[in-house]
């Protein structure tokens, strides 16, 4: 993605990263959705410049971007490369694009980088991208020379541990951000053996989908639950199976129960995810701005690069609930939004998404 951005020929890191929210967003279908907000959080010196960039290439954006009544409203930019049925510059499966806009999101809004200009937010971008996940960064030759000559306020920041000529390595502050670059012979040498992991025997299929009584569910719903469970069913960004959809909303609701070693490997890796709480709230915003509704558990520990396996995530989640920086309703799904601590902090919905599910009726 960042190689595809580079490529542009755009005369500046503000265009650049303006492509780079956009390109990952617009990967799949050649439309991604932007809104003024995005662009004010961006901190660019010339938001107006940078789409002028992005029209001279022929994406289509509109001006109500700039001028409409809402910055919160999502607008939508076409991106004729990435909408071309052959040969599109990225061929990213739904998941994968999910996971890396989500990273995206995070590496942006990183407390080492969230206030520097755009050139550094970018090389950050870069060297996280190109590092392993012992933290072993290179610096990529296609790194812009306004990136490159940035480094070294990430090194001042605390995003880079160590800098020099072409290495670097991310601060342990960052692990949740590092790439998955295959480390050379030398770097395998010089990581531990990793820990063998708890393992959690596969769920058993109890649910067996029946099309009628799906249907009949549905018509007994309320009409707000209806509306809802409709986005999510025919979410055209998540594609679900019906009988997955029908399953997390008619199936029973299990009390969950969290053995030690689960609170034990949360307290390991909250540890390294510091900012866990907005950065998730975070994500939730730009996930409902491009789906229509809420990400499940799932969708948002991968989207965050949670790389835990599934009692830890429902753990992480019920942590980030209890202590507010998410809400949802429960035992609604798909509904995770921001939640106080984070709206207190200027995370919220925007008002033309603010409607929520107002009621729920029992399967």
């Amino acid at each position: 993605m960042l190689s595809y951005v580079v490529s542009l020929g755009l005369p500046d890191s503000d265009a650049q990263l303006v492509a780079v929210v956009v390109a990952i967003r617009a990967a799949r279908g050649g439309v991604g959705n932007l809104t003024g907000t995005d662009l004010s959080t961006l901190r660019l010196s010339d938001a107006r410049g940078a789409v002028d960039a992005l029209r001279a290439l022929g994406w289509q954006v509109d001006d109500a971007l700039f001028d409409g009544d809402d910055p919160a409203t999502p607008v939508p930019v076409t991106v004729p490369d990435l909408a071309r049925e052959a040969d599109r510059p990225l061929p990213f499966g739904k998941n994968v694009r999910s996971r890396v806009s989500g990273w995206t999101t995070r590496a942006l809004s990183a407390k080492p980088v969230k206030k520097l200009p755009p050139a550094a937010r970018l090389a950050g971008l870069f060297l996280a991208a190109h590092s392993t996940s012992a933290l072993h960064g290179q610096i990529p030759p296609d790194l812009p020379e306004a990136c490159r000559a940035a480094l070294p306020d990430l090194l001042r920041k605390g995003f880079l541990a160590e800098l020099s000529e072409g290495r670097c390595r991310l601060d342990p502050a960052v692990r949740h951000l590092s790439g998955l670059r295959r480390p050379t012979e030398e770097e395998r040498a010089a990581e531990p053996a990793k820990a063998e992991g708890k393992t959690v025997p596969p769920r058993m299929p109890e649910f067996q989908f029946d099309a009628a009584a799906w249907s009949a569910w549905k018509t007994a719903a309320t009409p707000a639950l209806r509306r809802h469970v409709e986005t999510v069913e025919y979410c055209a960004m998540c594609a679900l199976e019906p009988g997955r959809v029908a399953e997390a909303f008619m199936g029973r609701v299990r009390p969950q129960f969290f053995p030690k070693w689960i609170k034990d490997a949360y307290g390991d890796w909250k540890d390294s995810h510091p900012d866990r709480g907005p950065q998730a709230a975070e994500f939730t915003v730009t996930f409902r701005a491009e789906h229509g509704h809420g990400p499940s558990y799932n969708q948002l520990c991968s989207g965050m690069g949670w790389g835990v396996n599934r009692s830890v995530r429902g753990f992480i989640v019920q942590r980030l609930l209890a202590n507010e920086w998410l809400m949802d309703t429960s035992p609604v799904p798909w509904t995770l939004r921001p939640g106080r601590a984070a709206q207190d902090q200027g995370i919220a919905l925007p008002k033309a998404r603010s409607s929520t599910v107002a009621a729920h009726v029992g399967p």
